[in-house]
């Protein structure tokens, strides 16, 4: 008969959870700097730009804590290379919006799919690149 490994379990609800909570300050804090009301847009106006352009950022976060979860060697290395993710992502989006999309908002706003589509691939590349970068 096979058993639950409980200590297994209690990392695995640690780690999980201490994710779920970083991608939650993540989505806050990228709403927060972006300079147009993504929920206002996405729920009210049904802007689809809007929507693939936030969704983006959060896959991109998320492949970039992934790539944390599988270098961590214990968990408070986990939580700082945590906050380095969080703060790479959050700054190479400012980046990517400033230099590569300097008309990002306005084309947001006018629910260009096709601006939120290479904005939301940069987000993921970008997230992709972070992951790469944390294994040590």
């Amino acid at each position: 008969m096979e058993y639950i490994d409980l200590p297994a379990l209690g990392n695995f609800a640690a780690y999980f959870g201490t994710g779920l909570l970083f991608l939650l300050i993540f989505k806050y804090i990228i709403i927060a700097i972006t300079p147009y009301d993504e929920w206002k847009l996405i729920k009210e106006e049904k802007n689809i730009a809007a929507a693939v352009a936030l969704g983006g950022s959060i896959i991109g976060f998320s492949i970039a804590i992934s790539g944390v979860l599988q270098n961590a060697v214990n968990y408070y290395d986990f939580t700082i290379w945590a906050v380095v993710a969080l703060a790479t992502q959050v700054i190479s989006i400012k980046i990517v919006r400033f230099i590569f999309m300097p008309k990002f908002v306005q084309r947001i706003e006018q629910n260009e799919v096709g601006a939120a589509v290479v904005a939301a691939s940069m987000y993921i590349a970008v997230g992709l690149l972070n992951a790469g970068a944390m294994t040590y």
